[in-house]
């Protein structure tokens, strides 16, 4: 069997979670000493990426001139390719000096418990302007009706950098025992599963007909062994539908819908940053981490309202920077529909001889608008099976 792709930057992977659990339980212990830093939302779920190998070769915060170099080059000062700051933002760095060896305080879970130590490298203010700055390189506006650039503005203007010592995951394995997995275990799911070819379909939502449908292509166009589905299991915006109903209207689907061995369903424990182009890289550099070959970017990969082209994200991959860094490679897929004339979800620029009226245009949004109303959605929309899981729990709020 072929070996899986290698991880970005590095020749194995750089999980920051502490395995050996005398030194992990040891560490915890002496935490009590140290000085506290309760981190947002953002700053955690970056935690739980570098503990789970997802951001390798990172070994921990970026300092003030990664970060700028960064959102400004889409490159660390060292020169390692990375599309998105992974920063510890607060507004109070309380009585943090550098040299001090922190307990990281996880603010998703009752008591903020520990979740990891920093070894305080450097505290740096960012000026309103600069903070601004940066959000317009990432998302490419400062509208703050952007949930993410109103996130991000909303974090503070200290940056404390260093590296980390990963204690815990969050409530991620217990809110999503098997399925949340880190790289390292993805990758042996890939080896098990005697893949060497894998194509990730990246989500935070049920996946509709059309979905289905794109897994499929790109599994047999690019002769994949396998689709890894990776679910976003971390904080989604006001609408959408919660991880444990979108697990059990995925896994319904695949159980029904595909060859068996041709799909692993797992997710991975950070928040959507809603940043489009930026973000669509981001998934790409921790999918190659995973051990995927390839990654299916759609029609406005990872973006929210009006704010992007519905293909800014696969232009993205044609940058230089990006095309001399990733080994990864992309399925790029075009806008798909259900076609009356075929019967069955196709890309639109592969139907040539269909005319407007031949197609039921498909979208998630439309999915949960007609779930959210009561009505049922049609079979061109979703699979019976699917549609039921998720009437049922629209009828329950």
């Amino acid at each position: 069997m072929k070996n899986l792709i290698a991880p970005h930057g590095s020749s194995t992977l750089n999980p920051l979670f502490i395995e050996d659990s005398i030194q992990r339980e040891s560490l915890i212990s002496s935490s009590n000493d140290m000085k506290k830093l309760l981190l947002n939302s953002a700053a955690a779920a970056n935690v739980v990426m570098l503990g789970a190998g997802y951001f390798t070769p990172l070994s921990g915060f970026m300092d003030k001139k990664n970060a700028i170099s960064v959102a400004n080059d889409m490159l660390t000062t060292d020169g390692l390719f990375w599309p998105i700051p992974i920063i510890n933002l607060t507004k109070d760095p309380s009585n943090i000096k550098i040299g001090d060896e922190v307990a990281l305080l996880d603010p998703n879970m009752d008591g903020n418990p520990v979740m990891a130590t920093q070894q305080v490298s450097a505290i740096e203010k960012f000026s309103d302007d600069e903070i601004k700055d940066m959000a317009e390189k990432i998302f490419g506006t400062i509208d703050t009706e952007h949930p993410g650039v109103a996130n991000f503005l909303s974090l503070g203007n200290t940056l404390v950098s260093g590296d980390i010592k990963v204690l815990n995951f969050s409530y991620f394995p217990n809110e999503f025992p098997g399925t949340f997995a880190t790289a390292p275990e993805i990758r042996e799911m890939l080896i098990k599963a005697g893949w060497s070819k894998a194509v990730a379909f990246q989500t935070r939502n049920p996946m509709h007909r059309a979905h289905e449908e794109l897994c499929k292509m790109a599994l047999e166009r690019l002769e994949a062994d396998g689709v890894l589905i990776h679910m976003t299991l971390g904080k989604l915006k006001k609408g959408d539908i919660p991880g444990d109903i979108r697990n059990s209207a995925i896994a319904k689907m695949v159980e029904i819908y595909f060859p068996e061995n041709t799909v692993i369903i797992s997710g991975f424990g950070f928040d959507m940053l809603y940043a489009g182009p930026r973000e669509a890289l981001l998934h790409a550099v921790f999918r190659q981490n995973c051990g995927c070959s390839h990654l299916i970017v759609g029609r406005d990969h990872a973006g929210v309202g009006d704010y992007y082209g519905p293909f800014e994200a696969q232009e993205a991959f044609e940058l230089d920077v990006v095309k001399n860094s990733l080994k990864l490679q992309i399925f790029s897929a075009d806008h798909t529909a259900f076609s009356k004339k075929l019967n069955k979800v196709v890309m639109m620029r592969d139907a040539k001889d269909h005319s407007k009226d031949d197609f039921v245009l498909l979208s998630g949004t439309k999915v949960r608008e007609m779930l959210s109303n009561g009505q049922e959605l049609p079979p061109e929309f979703a699979r019976k099976e699917v549609a039921e899981i998720l009437m049922k729990y629209y009828q329950s709020i």
